[in-house]
């Protein structure tokens, strides 16, 4: 019959939407702020910057590569290396943010950042609620409001978290496993040395008669 289709698409239409007043499941408003939408993990607004520890500062994972600064393209990162080094949350020295700011009325959330950052310093957060009547200061957030723990990124990201921290707790094994066998060699080195130096002089063989 001709134009079939298009009537059963009318139809399909028209249930779904006398449907969006009567089905609970369709009702596509709620009561906000009283009422809010659970959130899906995969959402993500703005970044956010992530520490390890207790030391919002110390723990900082980003060690101001900046490699997401010349990479973000609205540019809204603003980023000053250190001069100087200090021990993060496990007592390593590291090279720090001396500045790190993001521009929030610039950010596009393209998560650019996130996917080029070699050291997961920087993920997308879901907070939405940002809305300030001083739209250049007010949206010019610095290193300190943007420090955020990792058990933050594991309660909106979970499955994304448990990835990174088993991929980080993986390269710290292999990484204090060859501290170990580097520092094992070096004391069988140091030992061989010392015992050679203590061996008395081999002496010259007899001359023949």
């Amino acid at each position: 019959m001709l134009g079939e289709g298009m009537i059963k698409g009318m139809a399909v239409t028209a249930k779904n939407f006398l449907g969006s007043y009567v089905s609970k499941e369709r009702l596509p408003t709620i009561q906000y702020p009283e009422e809010r939408q659970t959130l899906q993990e995969a959402v993500r607004q703005f970044p956010f910057l992530v520490f390890d520890g207790n030391d919002p500062m110390a723990g900082l994972r980003c060690v101001a590569c900046q490699i997401c600064e010349k990479e973000c393209p609205p540019k809204c990162i603003y980023i000053e290396k250190s001069k100087d080094k200090k021990p993060d949350y496990i007592g390593k020295p590291q090279l720090y943010p001396a500045t790190f700011d993001i521009d929030l009325s610039v950010c596009m959330s393209c998560q650019i950042c996130v996917e080029v950052c070699p050291f997961d310093a920087i993920k997308m957060d879901t907070e939405f609620e940002l809305s300030t009547s001083d739209r250049f200061g007010g949206l010019l957030v610095d290193k300190h409001q943007l420090a955020k723990s990792n058990g933050h990124y594991r309660a909106i990201h979970p499955t994304e978290a448990a990835e990174v921290d088993d991929r980080l707790a993986a390269e710290k094994v292999k990484a204090e496993a060859k501290a170990k066998a580097d520092a094992e060699a070096k004391a069988k080195a140091a030992a061989e040395a010392k015992a050679k130096a203590a061996a008395p002089p081999t002496q010259p063989p007899a001359p023949a008669k």
